[in-house]
């Protein structure tokens, strides 16, 4: 005849016991979270630290020295504020310096980013998902194209579409920034690969079952399941035309057609030369508002960004 077995009220007859009394099921559980953790490393986390400072400093004494005057950056150049604080004072001198040329180059900047970013982003999207969904002869050969449009540097055709649009009589148009911006192989081959993984094969057959054409199943089914994608790949598109520098450079020889990029750079050339040091502080804080947009835009759009960048790392 077997003895029962005693337990302690709140126990579970079955949790393990030691000399001592019954273990808690506490400590296995606090080991096995504390083995699933993932450790520290200080030699990573220093040298993080120091890619994250070697990052935020210029962009400090940019946003530092966007308050000072022309007087204040010869007194104090370093990374704290100068007596005088003069950011609005500064930006409305950048407005408007010379008949406000600067909004002329923010507008022309915004041109080509609308037109030559999103419509980059909106062909990647309709490539990518071709290439992914559908089976065609020379599929392979497009693959190897793209890799390889990967590969070469935007700079590298720079000269050769010049030659180009100079025969077509495109040159110092906006046309001339705006046609090769509609061109982005990463964006492309991060849309294949995005939407191979994020568009299931059933759910577009559900469709056209149900009577769908491709155009339809493409714009109601696939296009809100490629949202991340579209949103990773217009972000990308939007920051290279939008710092875009030696196309233009190319392209363009009318000042009323610059982007930002330029029309600083040709503020910064001013202020190089002698007597024209008074236009220093508008380089400044010209810069500063150039890339307050970007900064937005990637603040805002993170979460979308973030979830296209992995999709597709990681198959189920």
């Amino acid at each position: 005849m077997t003895s029962p077995v005693a337990t302690v009220p709140g126990r579970s007859a079955a949790e393990p016991s030691g000399p001592s009394g019954p273990v808690p099921r506490l400590r296995a559980s606090r080991r096995r979270h504390s083995a699933d953790r993932p450790r520290r490393s200080v030699l990573l986390t220093v040298l993080t630290s120091l890619v994250l400072l070697y990052s935020l400093v210029p962009l400090v004494w940019l946003a530092v020295s966007a308050t000072k005057t022309q007087e204040g950056l010869s007194r104090s150049a370093g990374l704290w504020f100068d007596g005088d604080f003069a950011l609005w004072d500064n930006i409305v001198e950048t407005f408007t310096y010379d008949d406000g040329v600067f909004t002329r180059w923010l507008l022309n900047t915004l041109l080509y980013v609308g037109l030559g970013a999103g419509g980059a982003t909106f062909l990647a999207v309709l490539g990518g998902y071709a290439l992914a969904k559908f089976d065609f002869p020379g599929r392979r050969a497009v693959f190897a194209v793209v890799i390889g449009a990967v590969a070469v540097p935007g700079t590298a055709l720079a000269v050769p579409t010049f030659l180009m649009f100079s025969k077509m009589g495109l040159t110092n148009t906006p046309w001339a920034v705006i046609i090769p911006s509609l061109i982005s192989p990463f964006g492309l081959y991060l849309m294949w690969v995005f939407a191979t993984e994020a568009i299931p094969a059933e759910l577009m057959e559900a469709a056209r079952i149900d009577g769908a054409g491709e155009v339809r199943t493409f714009f109601t089914v696939a296009l809100p399941l490629l949202a991340p994608g579209i949103v990773t790949v217009l972000l990308f598109t939007m920051v290279a035309t939008w710092n875009n520098y030696f196309l233009p450079l190319v392209m363009l020889k009318d000042p009323d057609w610059y982007p930002l990029t330029l029309g600083l750079n040709a503020w910064n050339q001013q202020a190089a030369t002698a007597g024209g040091e008074a236009v220093f502080n508008l380089v400044v804080t010209g810069s500063l508002l150039t890339i307050l947009p970007l900064v937005v835009a990637f603040l805002l759009l993170q979460k979308y960004w973030q979830s296209g960048l992995a999709a597709g790392s990681v198959k189920e």
